[in-house]
């Protein structure tokens, strides 16, 4: 079901992301949280730091060296845990890297550096509310071998993503599941093996007939509430 707010997102984040970094090493992760007004530092140390008493050779990374400062400032204990993208890339260049890699928020801007990056690392990374595609360019050649290449490898561990009229939610090794949004709290419309596309959740929305119950449970205005803490 849906969680009733943040911190219960934050968790089921934190229990699926284990569950899937101890899948085995080299594994290509992702986790998502796609909310207007996100706070998405706080969040990051927060999960950074339930994860780290079990993976402690966690190193996390962001995309420039101004997120990188703020991140060791909001974070000190973790300080030498965290850089740049380039700052892993140049360690890479001088020996081989193993450990996990949490990388913060890469957009198609860095794609060529979070290719690099992985590329150069052995052990397993996890991209965490990146935005490596680009609807405007989405149809063309390039996305096109992006898509069948380098992209084509990540797993979800974690993604919660609401919308106006539903949410979609998936926890390693759970099952995509759709949620639409009646009068009186969100309601379990399907499953689905792989993320389902727009034509899909449509489908599966209009149905007379529900694939199941999630309750009645808080709107997601009460955890857009919690993003601003």
């Amino acid at each position: 079901m849906l969680p009733a707010d943040l911190r219960t997102a934050e968790a089921e984040a934190r229990e699926a992301l284990q569950a899937a970094l101890a899948n085995g090493s080299g594994g290509r992760w992702t986790v998502e949280f796609r909310f207007q007004g996100l706070r998405l530092l706080p969040l990051v140390l927060r999960l950074m730091d339930g994860l780290i008493s079990e993976r402690p050779e966690l190193r996390l990374l962001f995309p420039d060296a101004g997120a990188t400062a703020l991140a060791r400032r909001d974070a000190p204990a973790l300080a030498d845990r965290i850089g740049s993208f380039s700052d892993q890339r140049k360690l890479q260049q001088e020996e081989p890297s193993r450990g996990g890699l949490v990388l913060v928020g890469a957009s198609l801007a860095e794609y060529e550096m979070v290719e690099e990056v992985c590329g150069g690392h052995g052990d397993s990374v996890v991209l965490l509310n990146s935005s490596l595609e680009d609807a405007a360019i989405g149809i063309g050649s390039v996305a096109r071998q992006r898509r069948k290449g380098f992209l084509a490898g990540w797993r979800t561990a974690y993604a919660l993503l609401p919308q106006a009229d539903r949410a979609l939610r998936c926890a390693y090794p759970g099952e995509w599941e759709l949620y639409r949004l009646d009068p009186d709290g969100y309601r379990l419309a399907g499953r689905f093996e792989q993320k389902p596309d727009a034509e899909q959740q449509d489908l599966a929305l209009s149905g007379r007939e529900e694939a199941g119950l999630g309750g009645n449970l808080r709107a997601l205005g009460q955890m857009i509430e919690d993003l601003q803490n």
